[in-house]
């Protein structure tokens, strides 16, 4: 008699699923290293100030993977901006109904890229949508859809109100203020390059040299590799556009695809973040990395160069360069369902 494959048996042999984040207990045994050097950058790094927007701001509401959903309360906002996803199948008819609901919301500009799931956006998935989901065509109304397009706006700013009435009404002058902004779609492979849209295959440079330099907010759909992207053990991202974004250093980088990876963050780019990254790429098998040199010099650089640059910023008052980085994701976890909140800066 001849037994058919175990329950247990099956579910101890398939790998894990990498938009799944890894248990601790299993990172601890696997990247012990790199678990120490993600938090301590993190750790770190969360210590140092508050970037200072510019005066006046402008508010960015930022939101991704809607998967047909519509939010029920968005923040009020000066530009609004869809990272991608917003759909389940990518028919038409789905992306017309989220274009619909996003070009009643009030802010004054509205900024969308597509993601992997909007299939009928790029014309290589198109074809697997059967006929009548992708007959006609998509009425964008106040939208701004960018697919590997540049847009420049210009923002009609009040500055924020004082205590005195007097001083308030001379002063308060509508400003106004121009935002470049650059969007994007592409994404590494993660599933059937004939259904999701705009995928390239992983490790494929699909970046450099993309982005223009006076770029000041991205929107990609994928992160860059190692920042909100379930870093560890491997990262979902791609390091291609990490490279990229480090070249550019935009204000403002918006994306999403990795639901658990939803929030922000504050990319410095100086000698601790450097470490960080040359850390995480080291590839080292035996023994977990306990034995190599290189990543524990890392380790060492993301907290020695760390703590230097924690101090030139608290006591000192030193700013290096930095991009704000938003996974704006609203769908939690791989459930289906909103359930992370809404992201909004100010630049």
């Amino acid at each position: 008699m001849v037994l058919g494959p175990l329950p247990w048996r099956k579910a101890r042999t398939s790998p894990p699923d990498p938009f799944e984040p890894a248990p601790f207990a299993r990172l601890v045994f696997q990247a012990p290293v790199k678990l120490l050097l993600y938090h301590a950058y993190h750790m770190i790094t969360s210590l140092r100030s508050v970037p200072t927007p510019s005066k006046p701001p402008i508010r960015i509401v930022c939101i991704s993977d809607t998967h047909d959903h519509a939010i029920d309360e968005v923040p009020d906002g000066d530009v609004l901006i869809h990272a991608g996803d917003m759909t389940v199948d990518g028919s038409i008819p789905d992306i017309q109904k989220q274009v619909d609901w996003l070009s009643s919301l009030p802010h004054k500009e509205i900024v969308v890229i597509s993601g992997n799931h909007d299939t009928y956006l790029d014309p290589r998935t198109r074809p697997s949508l059967c006929e009548d989901q992708r007959a006609g065509t998509i009425d964008w109304k106040r939208v701004h859809y960018l697919q590997h397009r540049r847009l420049s706006l210009s923002i009609e700013v009040e500055p924020p109100s004082s205590d005195n009435e007097e001083t308030d009404l001379l002063a308060r002058e509508t400003k106004s203020r121009r935002l470049r902004i650059y969007g994007a779609p592409q994404i590494p492979a993660c599933g059937d390059m004939n259904v999701h849209a705009f995928q390239y295959p992983r490790g494929r440079d699909a970046w450099s040299e993309t982005v223009p330099e006076d770029t000041d907010i991205l929107v990609t759909h994928t992160p860059p590799k190692y920042h909100m992207d379930l870093s560890l053990p491997s990262g979902m991202g791609c390091e291609h556009l990490a490279k990229e974004v480090k070249r550019v250093k935009p204000t403002l980088h918006v994306f999403g695809h990795v639901h658990w990876g939803a929030g922000q963050e504050v990319v410095w780019w100086d000698g601790c973040h450097d470490a960080y990254e040359k850390g995480m790429r080291i590839q080292s098998r035996w023994f977990q990395g306990l034995l190599n040199p290189y990543l524990w010099w890392n380790t060492f650089r993301v907290v020695y160069r760390g703590l230097r640059e924690l101090i030139w910023d608290r006591v000192w008052g030193g700013k290096a360069t930095h991009t704000i980085m938003v996974n704006a994701a609203q769908v939690y976890a791989n459930t289906g369902k909103l359930g992370n909140p809404v992201q909004v800066v100010d630049i």
